[in-house]
């Protein structure tokens, strides 16, 4: 049973419609789904929100460490409420994956992101569930003809118009398995997710 919903991002208001908070976005969506609001709790260095899933407490996270120290939330979170790794599902933009497309894997590599490497070093292991939030990457865009741009420019900018709707599609896919992965059933929520296409 996941436990614990954290997204991530940037704080403040300039970071906002980063696509590197595309975190922030879902569990926000989320927030809205099920009728919590966030609340600052310093002692856990984030955006703290309580539900109840079936029963059971859940709670969703936005960190306010900036995304380099991700780890630094989660890790006090887990610690006080005592959940395991296992039982936490991190949402995040991937670079490596078109928008409109969201995958869902327990466990692997960062992929050089400096969240997940922070998030690891701090739970001390990388068996924890992803859901990656398709962003693009800024050499399709410079294969389209744009301008080149790099990494760290084009996470930090606001996705063009057609990729945010292809995002938000892609953060409604991802609500829709919510309920199959936390029945406990990963492997009927991975196949609806990645039979979708936007």
């Amino acid at each position: 049973m996941i436990k614990l919903i954290i997204g991530l991002g940037n704080p403040g208001e300039e970071h906002m419609e980063d696509r590197h908070n595309a975190g922030f976005w879902f569990v926000d969506a989320l927030g809205r789904q099920l009728q919590v609001r966030f609340e600052t709790e310093k002692r856990f260095h984030g955006k703290v929100a309580k539900a109840r899933w079936e029963g059971e407490d859940l709670y969703l996270l936005k960190p306010s460490t900036y995304m380099n120290l991700s780890g630094q939330a989660v890790g006090a979170l887990c610690r006080f409420h005592k959940i395991a790794p296992k039982d936490i599902l991190v949402v995040q933009d991937e670079l490596d994956i078109k928008p409109g497309t969201a995958r869902l894997k327990l466990g692997g590599g960062t992929g050089g992101h400096n969240g997940l490497k922070d998030i690891q070093a701090h739970l001390g292991t990388p068996d924890y569930w992803r859901l990656r939030l398709g962003i693009g990457h800024p050499r399709d865009l410079a294969a389209e003809g744009a301008r080149p741009m790099e990494v760290a420019d084009y996470v930090l900018r606001r996705p063009l118009q057609a990729e945010q709707k292809q995002i938000a599609a892609s953060i409604e896919d991802g609500l829709q398995i919510l309920s199959l992965l936390m029945k406990g059933d990963p492997q009927a929520a991975m196949l609806e997710l990645h039979s979708k296409v936007n």
